[in-house]
């Protein structure tokens, strides 16, 4: 996934493909209950300096983040990323190869975020037959759980908070 981020109309193929890789996963993350510096980032992440700042500019050329803030810090410019999550949707690219890819770096993250098999939870997989409107409830309920937590998102490590997960997949599947 190096390079630059392709360019489509409207941009969902690129924001698509932005977010197809495990490391910005974790930054759009961070960036949504803090605005942090690539260094703040890099710490936090435990990357390099380098690897976080180019991370931060293909996120930003996608339009996945923006910067919130420029401070002088001993004669450079350090830049401040947020992640304005509800303005970023990137589940509407037709683009069958950047959504899965998308796909695998979320499968990826959920492995890693689990890690130790000890870790309790709620998981659920399931491909059934419902009808239309119990579809529509559970998309809802996902959605609004979706907001509640990115909503209520705080820096990293605040204190009384805690350190959460949630990864969700909700889709139709085709008739066959």
């Amino acid at each position: 996934m190096g390079g630059q981020p392709d360019t489509d109309q409207g941009g969902a193929t690129s924001r698509l493909r932005a977010t197809a890789h495990p490391l910005r996963l974790r930054m759009l993350s961070l960036l949504t209950g803090a605005e942090l510096s690539a260094t703040e980032i890099a710490r936090e992440l435990e990357v390099t300096h380098a690897n976080a700042s180019y991370h931060l500019r293909f996120l930003e050329k996608a339009g996945l983040i923006e910067v919130a803030s420029e401070e002088r810090i001993r004669g450079g410019v350090a830049k401040r990323y947020r992640h304005p999550w509800r303005d970023s949707s990137v589940d509407q690219a037709e683009d069958v190869t950047a959504r899965a890819a998308y796909v695998r770096a979320m499968a990826d993250e959920l492995v890693r975020r689990h890690g130790d098999q000890r870790r309790k939870g709620i998981f659920v997989d399931a491909e059934l037959w419902v009808e239309p409107s119990v579809w529509q409830e559970a998309q809802e309920l996902v959605q609004r759980a979706s907001e509640l937590v990115h909503d209520a998102a705080r820096p990293p490590r605040t204190e009384g908070t805690l350190h959460v997960n949630l990864t969700a997949a909700a889709f139709r599947m085709d008739e066959r």
